[in-house]
């Protein structure tokens, strides 16, 4: 890993202190009202690792789910139905991306370690049953989305390591996000913990994804 660093050229550098800063811009104002400079900032920061692997010549799907994803981030850093919508298709698509990415890399499913499989499943099945029932009219693509969750963390699997550790971060973060969105109350105290929660677990899985893949 130390030689990857090593081996980075300025553009590359550039790329992740692009990205790093992006993320503690957004964490920074992450409790403030939309603003130009809070979207930037949070797009900024997976489109900068897209960016990074475009220019190491890393692999195409993962600039497409990387780039789908900070398009979703674009979408989040808004309130409202539709921008939930609108960020709720882009990460279906990056989770797609991803999980073909995955399945395609590694080793195959039936190479995988089977309580790996599981754990994946099983989170799957209680995310859905629980969000689904919460999402009203949404139920269709919330349940379409949580498939496409479960596919990706068995891709993740598959292949293990820092990408297996990236996966199931974004899975945490995806949880999160559905509770505070379906199961939280607006005025919930606890909103203050889970949004940094989402945005620094989410960050993380996507650059552990990254450097899993690139490295």
């Amino acid at each position: 890993m130390i030689e990857f660093f090593q081996a980075l050229e300025p553009l590359e550098i550039g790329l992740i202190v692009t990205s790093a800063l992006g993320f503690a811009v957004y964490l920074a104002m992450l409790h403030r009202p939309t603003s130009l400079m809070r979207t930037v900032a949070k797009t900024l920061a997976v489109a900068a690792l897209a960016g990074l692997t475009l220019a190491m010549g890393g692999p195409k799907l993962l600039a497409l789910a990387l780039i789908l994803s900070a398009l979703g981030d674009a979408f989040l850093a808004h309130d409202g139905d539709v921008a939930f919508l609108g960020g709720l298709g882009s990460f279906l698509a990056a989770h797609i991306a991803y999980a073909v990415l995955f399945l395609s890399s590694g080793p195959g499913l039936a190479a995988a370690p089977l309580a790996g499989l599981l754990a994946v499943a099983v989170f799957a099945l209680v995310m859905g049953f629980v969000m689904v029932r919460k999402a009203g009219p949404l139920a269709l693509p919330v349940a379409a989305y949580v498939l496409a969750i479960a596919v990706m963390g068995l891709g993740g699997v598959t292949l293990g390591g820092l990408v297996l550790a990236g996966v199931v971060l974004f899975m945490a973060s995806d949880a999160i996000l559905g509770s505070e969105k379906f199961l939280m109350p607006e005025a919930s105290r606890l909103r203050r913990l889970t949004s940094p929660a989402v945005w620094i677990l989410y960050y993380a899985g996507q650059a552990l994804i990254t450097l899993g893949l690139l490295a």
